[in-house]
Parts: structure tokens; C-alpha cells; sequence
């Protein structure tokens, strides 16, 4: 296993820690123990893979990355992008098998994860071309052609945005329970904009519990802890979950600026999916049982605004939100399926 471009990153931790060694911290968290969590998730992959932060040009920050099985084929790439409050280690049930048959890429979001953490501009167009930006710049650093590109719920919303500017490096774009699609009636909209304002930061109950937010975190989300009992039977997922999201906000600041009342989307994404090149093909891909939020059935009204491109909507039962963990034997063979004829 290959771990470049972190001996820096590690200089930095150790001089940020000398000045501060006697400070009390009210939150339990901090770059090293972020990386520490992270580690201990991709210590079950057994094969080879790198981590590495790439810069991103024009001074914009650099986002943490990881490439399972680099060498493993010529194939077009897999590209994953998380969701809100998550990170690049929340795939550990997926790599081995999608890497088998062509390179997985994921990063961390700007804003999320290990990566930079920048301050969130306040208009939502200027909140989605930072984002959008970051992930071709990012591609340009990987040196990237095409991308098989895949995003979870709010990184469904962002690819999307993505695919909008950026067709032409879409060999396929596939939606895994994305967020931001329904439409929010007017009068919920202009009453949502007042009640959540634009500065919401949807995990300040986390960061304000100080030493109690691990124990928060694991009396509410054992759920989660659940869909990954396979891989660890302790608390290393809602560890890893912790630290991801009790740093500085920055990616969620930018979520709740996107974001009305119900957790709609103040643009929503099924009125502007028409605008992605007609030649890039779209899967979406839900659980069974995903909330009202999300609704599955956007997939198939998707479908009707794109007649005569190639749309397919999958669901898969007994799944949630976190289709690719709750069933990841049925998600992985589907994704196979999905891009089996891909070269």
C-alpha cells in the first residue's frame, strides 16, 4: 500500500500539535485522529491501493483521494462521490468487488472528509460551480479521459451538476439515491427560507456535545454501525463518521445553503436534468425503502424528460438510503451489470 503525498501533512499535524499541547479541546477531534479512523477502515483491503491528497490548481485547496487497484486495468475508471456528513471510507464494502474490473477512484468532497476545507461562498450558483470545479480539476490532476461517475445522495446532486458542464468526460453517470431531484411547493419554499435561514449548519448539536459527541453519535446512529457489522463489530464506522463530522464546517455549511425546508433543494435538479448532453447515459439507482426526500419515483420522471436518451432505474429492496451499504452484494452486482459492456 501505497500512502504518498502525506509526509507533509504529517509535518503540519505534529507543528499544529506542539503549539496547541496544552490547550483544552471541547471537541475530541483533529486531523490525526480523522486519518487514524480512516486507516482503520481501509486496514481490511487486502490488495493494493494508494491515498494521496491532489492539489487542486489555481490555489483552491487539495482533495484526499484514494485508488483501489491503479494497475488493475486499462478500463474507463470508476469515480465515487460521497454524500452529506460522509466520506471516502464509507465505500469499504464496495471496492473489492467493483475494482476487480476496472481502477476505483474516490475522493472527500471539498469541504468534507480529510480534504480542504474552504469558507462557503453565500449563492447557491456559486456554492454548485466551486464543487463542480473542484472535480474537474481534480480530474485534470488524475489525468482522467472519461470517468464512470457515481454519486450518493448529495454527491448524486453535485455529479449531476457536473454532467451539465462537463459531459463530454462521462462515459456513464449513475445516481445512487440522489438528493436534491423533488420540487418544493412554493408556499413550503418561502416559508422554509425563513425558518432555516442560509447559515444552518446541520451539525452543530454534534460539535456543541464536546467530550459527549463520540457517545452521541453512537447512541443515534446505530443503524449505521449495523449495515457494516461485517467488516468491524465495534464502533470503528461511528468513529470514523465522528471525526468526519466534527471538524470545521465547510461542506455542510454548503449543503444548507443549498438546501429549503423538508430537505428539498432550493434548485431542484429534476427541472434542470434536461440540460445534461443527450448522448450520456443515466442509471439511478434507489433503495426500496428511501425516504420521501429523496423519492425514487424522480428516477422514472427523469425518464419522461429525457425521452429518447438512454435512462434506467433501479431499485433494490430492503434498502434505505445507504442502498450501497444496506445491500452491498445486490448494489456491487448491479453496478457490474450496469457497466459490463463499458470499455
Amino acid at each position: 500500500m501505497a500512502d504518498t503525498g502525506i509526509v507533509a501533512h504529517r509535518n503540519t499535524e505534529r507543528s499544529n500539535r506542539t503549539k496547541s499541547s496544552c490547550k483544552f479541546k471541547w471537541v475530541p477531534t483533529s486531523d490525526t485522529a480523522l486519518k487514524t479512523a480512516e486507516e482503520r477502515i481501509l486496514r481490511h483491503v487486502n490488495f493494493d491501493y494508494e491515498t494521496r491528497f491532489v492539489p487542486l490548481c489555481g490555489n483552491r485547496g487539495r482533495l484526499w483521494t484514494a485508488i483501489f487497484n491503479p494497475t488493475n486495468s486499462t478500463k474507463t475508471p470508476f469515480v465515487f462521490v460521497h454524500g452529506f456528513g460522509s466520506g471516502l471510507g464509507l465505500w469499504a464494502l464496495n471496492v473489492a468487488s467493483l475494482s476487480q474490473q476496472r481502477p476505483f477512484y474516490a475522493f472527500d468532497l471539498l469541504g468534507f472528509g480529510r480534504s480542504s476545507r474552504p469558507k462557503i461562498p453565500k449563492k447557491e450558483e456559486v456554492i454548485e460551480e466551486m464543487f463542480v470545479e473542484s472535480i474537474e480539476a481534480w480530474r485534470k490532476e488524475m489525468k482522467l479521459d472519461k470517468m464512470i461517475l457515481v454519486g450518493h445522495s448529495f454527491g448524486g446532486y453535485l455529479v449531476s451538476n457536473y454532467a451539465m458542464k462537463y459531459p463530454d468526460r462521462i462515459q456513464h453517470l449513475i445516481l445512487v439515491d440522489p438528493w436534491g431531484f423533488p420540487e418544493t411547493p412554493s408556499l413550503i419554499r418561502k416559508l422554509g427560507s425563513l425558518v432555516i435561514g442560509r447559515n444552518g449548519s446541520l451539525l452543530q448539536l454534534l460539535r456543541a456535545a464536546g467530550p459527549y459527541g463520540p457517545g452521541l453519535m453512537k447512541r443515534s446512529r446505530r443503524d449505521i454501525r449495523e449495515k457494516y457489522i461485517d467488516l468491524f463489530d465495534d464502533n470503528t464506522v461511528l468513529n470514523y463518521i465522528f471525526h468526519c463530522n466534527a471538524r470545521k464546517p465547510s461542506g455542510e455549511r454548503a449543503f444548507a445553503r443549498l438546501m429549503l425546508s423538508l430537505g428539498k433543494s432550493v434548485q431542484p435538479m429534476i427541472q434542470r436534468i434536461h440540460k445534461v448532453k443527450k448522448e450520456v447515459p443515466i442509471t439511478f439507482i434507489y433503495g426500496e425503502n428511501t425516504s420521501n426526500m429523496i423519492n425514487s419515483g424522480m428516477g422514472e420522471m427523469a425518464k419522461q424528460i429525457r425521452q429518447g436518451c438512454y435512462v434506467d432505474v433501479h431499485i433494490i429492496k430492503n434498502a434505505s438510503h445507504q442502498v450501497y451499504a444496506d445491500q452491498p452484494e445486490e448494489f456491487n452486482n448491479l453496478m457490474l451489470q450496469v457497466c459490463e459492456d463499458m470499455a
